[in-house]
């Protein structure tokens, strides 16, 4: 299956999954980008934001859990997060706390909160609609992971 063809399918998981590549990248950008600020609580949440991203790499590609020497803890931690629900749950926490960067000031911050909120919308509506969860053959879903033993 082509990305084109993914995308034709109408199934907001792979929506959500591409978003959450967008928004990975995104987290990593902003979350350098407003390290150096002199700010306490901005240091904080943009080095929150660039463990996000991190987190979000092994949430959105599941093959680098068996490429990536991990801890076992941090791999059954990601393993629970397969359900759409569980995704939509997951990035809206991670939304949050990027939404708290208002407390301080409005930096750059915000545009990773709006990303994060949408990608968590998309899993949201993948679970409303009681579409499964689909991994994009790309990223390392449905049989590219299996393939690496």
């Amino acid at each position: 299956m082509t990305l084109k063809e993914e995308f034709a399918t109408r199934n907001f998981s792979i929506y959500g999954q591409w978003l959450g590549i967008l928004t990975m990248i995104l987290c990593f950008a902003l979350g350098i980008a407003n390290l150096f600020t002199l700010r306490v609580l901005i240091i904080i949440l943009s080095a929150v934001c660039l463990a996000s991203s991190f987190v979000i790499l092994f949430i959105e590609v599941p093959l680098l859990l068996r490429i990536c020497p991990t801890s076992s803890k941090f791999d059954n931690a990601i393993r629970k997060i397969t359900t759409n629900y569980m995704r939509a749950a997951a990035y809206a926490i991670m939304a949050v706390v990027q939404w708290l960067t208002l407390i301080d000031r409005a930096t750059s911050l915000i545009a990773a909160a709006v990303f994060l909120s949408l990608t968590g919308i998309c899993y949201l509506l993948a679970g409303i609609k009681g579409q499964a969860f689909v991994g994009s053959k790309t990223l390392g879903g449905a049989g590219v992971a299996q393939m690496i033993v």
